[in-house]
């Protein structure tokens, strides 16, 4: 038979087949083979005695968090208690974009704002919509389910963001534990202790252990540059323009005349700097 790995615990695989799951070992042909198996992969398994058999080819696949056969990811991102952080947003829109899994932005928190800060957010909202990046907030429900419906997705975001209370908010019955921010760190604990995909009407959904930095050493300078969208879009001087050091360079112009949000440059440069 075949089914969609959904949660691993140790070395049990749980695959979810026609609405049904099987507890699954893995043959030891894919330690030999040096290949594990991980949540989201679509597998070939015997549901008598219950043994993974073959895995099928991937779409693609994160290492942080671990998963597989991903359409979109739901980057929940909190303006306030913790902080909005859009280096960090910037980066997970980076490492979504390189593994060709569609980003949507989910911001959380919207009611601890000020009106100043609220315009702001609305400001930063609209940016990412029109470079092309879905956004949403974790107050729309009825836009979010138009946007993940009959997708296998991934939860991501700052520790404390609110990625449990989110999927809480989607399905009631789930009752995923949550604990409030750490007041003294101004960040949340860690309540998601494995990756497990969760079935939510037509759709998949990763629930993950929250993270607070990416690595993204395996990139190359081109395959960052070519996940900012509203790079691409610029025609420079210079065929092969970085966008860095270019005394002529168009990308750099619109960052000055505010055409480009500041913080998308700054974030693209510091990215760079980190390859080296």
């Amino acid at each position: 038979m075949e089914g969609k790995i959904t949660r691993i615990v140790s070395n049990l695989y749980r695959v979810n087949s026609n609405d049904k799951d099987f507890e699954c070992r893995a043959r030891g042909k894919f330690r030999h083979d040096k290949l594990t198996p991980l949540v989201g992969d679509i597998v070939e398994f015997d549901p008598i005695n219950c043994y993974i058999l073959d895995i099928k080819p991937r779409i693609n696949s994160l290492e942080r968090p671990t998963i597989a056969n991903i359409d979109s990811a739901l980057i929940v991102t909190s303006v306030k208690k913790p902080d909005l952080s859009l280096n960090l947003l910037d980066k997970e829109l980076v490492l979504c974009i390189s593994n060709n899994i569609e980003p949507i932005i989910v911001f959380t928190k919207i009611d601890l704002l000020s009106k100043s800060e609220l315009n702001k957010i609305k400001s930063i909202m609209k940016y990412y919509t029109k470079i092309g990046i879905k956004v949403t907030t974790n107050r729309s429900l009825y836009k979010l389910k138009r946007l993940i419906k009959n997708k296998t997705l991934v939860l991501t975001g700052q520790t404390g963001a609110g990625k449990s209370s989110l999927l809480n908010k989607l399905d009631k019955n789930l009752n995923l534990e949550t604990n409030e921010i750490s007041e003294a760190l101004g960040r949340g604990k860690h309540t998601t202790r494995h990756v497990e995909l969760f079935n939510y009407k037509s759709s998949f959904i990763a629930d993950t252990p929250g993270f607070s930095s990416l690595d993204l050493t395996n990139l190359s300078k081109d395959d960052i540059k070519s996940t900012f969208k509203e790079f691409n879009k610029v025609s420079c001087p210079y065929k092969d323009c970085s966008h860095t050091n270019e005394s002529e360079c168009n990308v750099k112009k619109l960052v000055k005349n505010k055409k480009i949000m500041k913080s998308r440059y700054e974030n693209y440069i510091k990215f760079i700097k980190e390859l080296k």
